[in-house]
């Protein structure tokens, strides 16, 4: 009896005529689902012919970005929406995804361009209250309602808008392919359709993806590769701020975010988000340091706090939030071993406060001096700012962007910064605030903790 069904591997496509507990193409576990084989159709063919052309000869002329208006947004993005683009924005649900985006097209729109938004997941009614809330009253929006490819490209061959927003990819199917609408093969095939069109029209396209419980964006990880960039929109209901941060970009920084603050009129922009991140630190506190980051070309000050505590249990805890749980252990082992500090059986917390993720080596010197203040619970200075790489031995080394960070501090009215002596010598002079810079952890330790 010919079998009616196979199973399929929700995050690579692989089949298989049994259920396996683990898929042997990607390793994932409990990923293969059970789905019913039907006759193939007619698979698409594009009937564009491209035709080579001398490099030479190729224009060297980009056209001109288009300004969102929202520069948080346009940051991310590399200074603006490139035409024949496609990006993907992936978030969390409920995160503010569709707000975003509405909210972008609403003000292109208003520039005169003309922008489609087709919402696979709401009725035409929905959409338009949350365009209501969110003030939004451009005339050249079109909006609409539906999950079929071909019908959406029908629209497109009518309308021929510049900006198209599908929300989302899993909810559109193409009749070309038998499977279910959200399956590996629909979004794969959906993806590759409208990024050839993208590339063949000039239409700017904004895909938004749903995650996966792991926060990786759901479908297959070609999707991922076949756009030009990819945003990930970062947040949680406990913190009323968003973060969207660029980790793809073909037109741009791969490290740049934007931050928003969500309220009941939608996402407002964060223009200096460092003031909301150390604005209410706390007075001679132990344990809480200020550092700067490099977000891209963006220098962002941030609080770290460390809480160590001695462990009432024979197994010393190590919790991390906001930072990399082995740098942290690294770094409590260079305490220990260049510093004789006995954290071998003292909880130890640190937290970024915000939410913000950090993965720089050049908070290092923040999170051992988070560490040593709560450890000897001396607070440290509120006007001091530190930052640096630290080494196995002890060393404290330069990092990339030195001048960006201590002028940034001049700006906030911090009037002490601490970091390696390396390469500081020049950038010192002429400024309102006071550069130390130290060889290793034992000088950092007598300048503000003996």
């Amino acid at each position: 009896m010919k079998k009616e069904t196979v199973f399929v591997c929700e995050n690579c496509g692989y089949q298989t005529l049994k259920w396996l507990g683990r898929c042997p193409e990607c390793g994932e576990w409990n990923s293969l689902v059970e789905r019913k084989i039907e006759k193939e159709k007619k698979e698409y063919r594009s009937k564009v012919i491209n035709v080579p052309e001398l490099f030479s000869q190729v224009s060297k002329e980009l056209e001109k970005r288009i300004k969102t208006g929202i520069e948080e947004f346009d940051r991310t993005l590399g200074g603006g929406l490139i035409s024949g683009s496609v990006v993907l924005i992936g978030g969390d649900p409920g995160i503010g995804k569709s707000t975003l985006i509405l909210q972008v097209l609403d003000r292109i729109a208003n520039k005169g361009i003309p922008c489609l938004y087709i919402s696979g997941e709401e009725s035409l009614e929905q959409i338009r209250l949350r365009a209501e809330r969110l003030s939004v009253t451009a005339p050249k929006l079109y909006i609409m309602s539906g999950t079929n490819l071909e019908e959406l490209l029908d629209v497109l061959d009518k309308l021929k808008p510049k900006v198209l927003a599908v929300d989302s990819i899993q909810t559109l199917y193409t009749d070309t392919l038998p499977s279910a609408p959200g399956s590996i093969s629909q979004v794969r095939e959906v993806a590759y359709r409208l990024q050839m069109i993208a590339k063949q029209s000039g239409i700017s396209i904004f895909l938004i993806g749903h995650v996966t419980k792991e926060g990786a964006i759901a479908g297959p990880k070609i999707l991922e590769h076949l756009v030009d960039t990819v945003l990930y929109f970062e947040g949680d209901s406990n913190h009323i701020y968003r973060i969207l941060r660029a980790v793809k970009n073909r037109y741009g920084s791969t490290n740049e975010i934007g931050v928003f603050e969500m309220k009941d009129s939608g996402l407002k922009e964060v223009p200096n988000p460092s003031r909301i991140f150390i604005d209410q630190r706390a007075d001679e506190v132990s344990g809480s340091v200020v550092v700067p980051c490099m977000e891209g070309t963006r220098p962002v000050f941030l609080e770290i706090q460390a809480l160590v505590t001695p462990s009432p249990f024979g197994m010393p805890r190590r919790t991390t939030v906001g930072v990399d749980y082995n740098r942290v252990s690294l770094l409590v082992a260079v305490l220990r071993k260049r510093l004789g500090l006995k954290l071998g059986d003292h909880d130890i917390f640190i937290n970024v406060v915000g939410g913000l993720r950090i993965d720089e080596p050049a908070v290092d010197l923040g999170i051992i001096g988070a560490i040593i203040s709560s450890f000897l619970d001396k607070p440290v200075e509120k006007d001091i700012v530190m930052f640096g790489e630290i080494g196995l031995s002890g060393e404290v080394r330069g990092v990339n962007h030195p001048e960006l960070r201590i002028r940034e501090a001049v700006k906030l009215g911090f009037s002490k910064c601490i970091t390696s002596k390396i390469g500081i010598e020049e950038i010192s002079k002429n400024l309102s605030i006071e550069v130390i810079g130290i060889e290793n952890v034992y000088q950092f330790y007598e300048l503000l903790f003996a």
